[in-house]
């Protein structure tokens, strides 16, 4: 099987990686099977970097709060504050969601893409030529969901500026009234217990109306909007619509209390993500980093408390259903990360026959995957924060990034 597979393994770079795909594809993800590892993180910025100096990538998304993402995306636009540690520490905090601006990885990308801009600037490139970054992630915690405040009074705030107050569905009193007292919005004991959420009170079903007419709003006034803002501003209006009419279908299936409650959770937050995604990409090819659950082309599953099994379409499979070639996945696989328990990986796993390869890092080609593979066992791992491959989903991977050891940073 080791020797079927050598001719299709090559050092990793970008000039091997977009060797996979008949033309640049707009939107390259690369998926990993655990979070917050360095190593992984690490390898993410080497590729990223040579695919933007390379082959042209300008966007970079990653798995966090696409609201706190803007603090980034400004921050790197060469504006105040500079190579001051302090600012950075203050964007990193700020600007990054599920404590992800803790690690010095991110930190250092957020640090590269500035200075890309900054020497963008210096040399007079044109805009097209300066990097943006985006979390393309709701708003939502592990242990509770944001406010809708936020998006609402962001999206109300550009459409009052903009259109005649007769169109606006309320005012901005009556808005902060319906939208109340956040901390009831966040209440952490909802996640676990559906009677605790506020979503389907009669002021949330109320406010999911209002917020689907100012949606309505930008699409019907597209024209007048449009000409009227900058692309930045458009943009982030269409964020903020998507993201206030997401995080209430979210609150409202967060009281449900039928069995299918944590499936149509999952399945609202991925959509809500392919949405961002493929918004980001109307504006140019996009490099994306998020877990292999959320990128690949099949179902996801995870068990979840008293769930065996949950299933559902994560945000790869919805984007790669409308962009078709035009998306490109290669996920990470790891041979060991032993600091947590994964030890070397059974000879007949995907990991255990990829290790064999006698590569410390490489990318393996995608097409015939599956066949090579084919009576390869799926891993279990003894650590709940990892993640192996699923022998069932190498059909549908463009390619395998292979890292032979994560070791504790």
């Amino acid at each position: 099987m080791v020797r079927d597979l050598q001719h299709t393994v090559h050092p990793l770079d970008a000039a091997a990686v977009l060797r996979l795909f008949p033309g640049r594809p707009q939107i390259l993800a690369l998926g990993e099977p655990t979070h917050g590892a360095g190593a992984l993180l690490r390898l993410r910025n080497e590729l990223f970097r040579q695919l933007v100096e390379q082959e042209g990538y300008r966007t970079i998304a990653l798995e966090t709060d696409c609201l706190a993402g803007q603090v980034v995306d400004d921050y790197i636009a060469a504006g105040e504050g500079g190579r001051d540690a302090a600012v950075l520490d203050d964007i990193m905090a700020r600007g990054f969601s599920h404590e992800w601006g803790a690690f010095p990885a991110n930190r250092e990308l957020v640090r590269w893409m500035r200075a890309w801009n900054e020497r963008a600037d210096e040399e007079g490139r044109p805009d097209a030529d300066r990097l943006r970054f985006a979390g393309f992630d709701g708003p939502l915690e592990i242990q509770a969901a944001a406010s809708p405040r936020a998006a609402l009074t962001a999206l109300y705030e550009y459409l009052s500026a903009r259109v005649d107050a007769e169109l606006l569905p309320c005012t901005a009193d009556v808005l902060d009234r319906m939208i109340g007292a956040d901390a009831r919005w966040t209440e952490p004991a909802a996640m676990m217990d559906p009677a605790r959420s506020v979503g389907q009170s009669a002021e949330a079903r109320e406010l999911r109306l209002l917020a689907d007419d100012l949606a309505a709003l930008l699409d019907s006034h597209a024209p007048q909007l449009i000409a009227t803002s900058t692309v930045q501003e458009w943009d982030r209006a269409r964020l903020y619509g998507r993201t206030a009419t997401g995080l209430l279908r979210y609150h409202f299936w967060m009281a449900d209390p039928s069995p299918a409650r944590m499936t149509r959770l999952l399945a609202v937050r991925d959509a809500l993500m392919a949405d961002n995604l493929l918004a980001l990409a109307e504006r140019g090819p996009v490099l994306v980093s998020a877990h292999n659950s959320h990128l690949q082309r099949g179902l996801s599953t995870m068990r979840m408390w008293d769930h065996p099994r949950l299933e559902w379409w994560g945000a790869g499979a919805l984007v790669s259903a409308r962009l078709g070639e035009r998306y490109g996945f290669l996920a990470t696989a790891v041979g060991s990360i032993r600091h947590q328990g994964v030890d070397d990986a059974p000879p007949d796993s995907v990991e255990g026959v990829l290790s064999a390869l006698g590569a410390d890092r490489c990318v393996v080609y995608g097409p015939g995957l599956s066949a090579l593979l084919e009576g390869s066992v799926a891993r279990v791992s003894p650590w709940f924060g990892y993640a192996p491959l699923d022998p069932a989903q190498l059909a549908d991977l463009d390619g395998v990034v292979f890292l032979q050891d994560v070791p504790e940073d």
